[in-house]
């Protein structure tokens, strides 16, 4: 998926919650694929454009994984907290 599109996506995954600018999303995107979890490819977009398209990597799919746990437990101490306010 390109850029614009993984920004769109959000938008709709979050229920409208979550908006990623491109000052925030492409930087974000550079230093996922520094770090090899996403492959890049140039393409063409939907609108007959040149777009580079981003795919995760195994490795990403791996760091996924480790990432969500650490947010659940983040996500579940803060939930603590909250009800003891």
């Amino acid at each position: 998926m390109h850029g614009y599109g993984i920004s769109v996506l959000i938008r709709q995954w979050s229920d409208e919650m979550l908006r990623v600018e491109q000052g925030s999303l492409y930087p974000a995107l550079y230093r996922l694929e520094e770090q090899g979890w996403v492959h890049t490819a140039w393409g063409t977009s939907e609108n007959n454009r040149r777009a580079k398209f981003y795919s995760v990597t195994r490795e990403g799919l791996e760091q996924l994984q480790v990432e969500r746990e650490q947010w659940r437990r983040l996500s579940g101490g803060v939930n603590l907290v909250l009800q003891e306010v």
